[in-house]
């Protein structure tokens, strides 16, 4: 018999009845909507009952640079929170949703993995309860209201050519990146260049995860510029009358999702953005919801700390008000090898030198943690049976020079029992002081924000803004919007802006071919590299092995 997959792992599990799961997070039956027996919606507006109770510790879980080997975010995270209540904390783990273009295109799912998954893990997956759907349904609702407006007289003068709202849809569609449409006749709508973006990229997406309730949602919508008329002045969708029916169409998406871990621990699955091209946190309803429920609330960013946790810290704790407790810092012996310079193939053999090599990036993302956010931070090696122990005394060594703990995590083979030292290094980190800060100040001028991420972050030496960035960043200034956070959209598999400069590269530029203004979600996004909002599908797509057989019975995802 060989090692069990994920899907196999996840359809052994003997779920609990979501009220049951309910009852031991302490949410009442008024406030949940079921979807199905394992899956509910919880109603936001429990959180005016809890106004007064306490907020728990907020514990991040980031990881190092992602490479093909693998690191673990969502894994450890899920795996750590199952250990915190093996320890007898009362826990909760806040994640993101899974888009359908990763779990399709390269991942096949997103829910954890080994014996430390989120289930049901199929319907996590796929579809899970409607909230992609629903936005990416206001974002082409808006794009319709849009098109019709012009082809209706447009009265609001918009030029067709300033127009900067896209449609989306949730998968990976290059097809799609740059169209035509409208073409046709004159009955066929107006003729103009359009494109899509991938719903994680939509800023509806950023904005149902930084919403607070019904009236910050349709406020937020309504500030949204879709592009400019032909004065040069920015259009809304208020002033399309949009923000009420997206809102509507909305409403049942901005509640959060409470599923459970395989060991029946409550857990909140919301909202999706991608970290690379936006702010790569769930939502803060979500986040809010569990820390008032629980003593420790355990929490990811996406890709590496210098793309998910900075803009966790930067964008979404500035906007919420949230002060984490402690960082954890997901690294495998695997992923710094090949920072080292060694080939996929070859990452399973002992390599001392290769390991040295590579362990720049780690410990260049911990001295952020500590030293530009000011957080605590222990390292969690997710552990693979190919590490040696030469490897794993080398990485606690060169860790130990900053003064941060490592934790061997084997939550993947143990859940919540290979999860329990990492857990309790957390629960020591959560009670240090700590000098939370940010990256920069909102006063900064658009530029040197940008300049403050790429020099303190990335560790660039120089930063280099186009012609046409520059000018856009003035333009936003002049605008009154110039006192937004900064979201840089940038390559994940690298500090810098050039994906193929692994481990922890120096003497490099970062180069901005673009600002735009999210005035809805209430950041402003700068374009580094080649950095595109709607991916492509790899050469051979995950989704040529995800099957489902004649008993309903899914394969292929992990």
């Amino acid at each position: 018999m060989g090692v069990k997959t994920d899907i196999e792992i996840a359809q052994e599990c003997r779920m609990k009845k979501i009220t049951e799961i309910a009852k031991v997070a302490g949410i009442p039956e008024d406030y949940l909507e079921q979807y199905g027996n394992y899956k509910a919606k919880v109603d936001y507006r429990i959180l005016k009952d809890m106004a007064d109770k306490p907020n728990g510790k907020l514990i991040l879980v980031t990881a190092i640079t992602p490479t093909p080997a693998g690191e673990g975010k969502t894994t450890t995270s899920v795996g750590l929170t199952d250990g915190l209540r093996k320890l007898g904390k009362n826990a909760m783990v806040a994640l993101r949703e899974p888009s359908l273009g990763p779990v399709f295109g390269v991942k096949g799912g997103a829910a954890g993995g080994g014996y430390a998954q989120v289930v049901p893990m199929e319907d996590i997956n796929l579809h899970f309860t409607g909230d992609f759907h629903a936005i990416g349904a206001a974002n082409n609702l808006l794009a319709a209201m849009l098109d019709n407006h012009i082809q209706q007289g447009n009265a609001l003068g918009i030029d067709p050519k300033a127009i900067t709202w896209k449609r989306a849809v949730d998968m990976n569609d290059r097809q799609l990146r740059h169209i035509v449409n409208g073409l046709g006749g004159r009955m066929q709508g107006v003729p103009r260049e359009d494109g899509f973006e991938i719903t994680v990229a939509s800023e509806i997406m950023a904005i149902l995860c930084l919403s607070s309730d019904i009236n910050d949602l349709k406020a937020r919508l309504g500030r949204i510029i879709i592009g400019n008329n032909y004065q040069g002045e920015p259009v809304t969708a208020h002033d399309l009358k949009a923000e009420g029916a997206m809102a509507a169409l909305l409403k049942d998406a901005l509640k959060p999702n409470l599923v459970q871990t395989l060991e029946g621990t409550p857990a909140f699955i919301h909202g999706g953005p991608f970290a690379n091209i936006a702010h790569g946190c769930n939502s803060v309803t979500a986040t809010r919801l569990a820390l008032k429920l629980s003593d420790y609330t355990v929490t990811e960013a996406g890709f590496a700390a210098d793309l998910g946790a900075e803009k966790f810290i930067d964008i979404k704790c500035r906007m919420a008000g949230l002060h984490p407790s402690a960082v954890v810092i997901v690294a495998t012996v695997r992923a710094l090898k090949y920072h080292g310079g060694v080939a996929k193939a070859d990452l399973n053999n002992e390599n001392l030198e290769a390991l040295e090599a590579g362990l720049p990036n780690l410990l260049q993302h911990v001295s952020n943690v500590k030293d530009v956010f000011g957080l605590p931070c222990v390292v969690a090696i997710n552990a693979f049976p190919t590490d040696t122990k030469a490897e794993l005394d080398l990485v606690e060594a060169k860790c130990k020079e900053l003064g941060v703990n490592v934790a061997l995590s084997e939550v993947w083979a143990k859940g919540g029992e290979g999860g329990m030292a990492l857990a309790e290094e957390v629960v020591r980190l959560c009670e240090q002081p700590n000098n939370f800060s940010f990256t920069y100040e909102l006063d900064q001028p658009v530029q040197d924000k940008i300049s403050a991420i790429a020099h303190r972050v990335y560790h660039a030496k120089h930063l280099y803004m186009l012609p046409q960035a520059k000018k856009k960043a003035a333009e936003i200034e002049a605008l009154g919007y110039g006192n937004l956070p900064i979201c840089v959209a940038k390559t994940q598999y690298s500090f810098s802006d050039d994906p193929k400069l692994l481990g922890a590269p120096k003497d490099f530029t970062v180069n901005v071919s673009n600002v735009k203004l999210c005035s809805g979600a209430g950041f402003i996004v700068a374009y580094t590299g080649d950095i595109m909002t709607m991916p492509g599908l790899p050469k051979v797509p995950a989704a040529e092995r995800i099957d489902i057989d004649e008993n309903g019975v899914i394969s292929g995802l992990f």
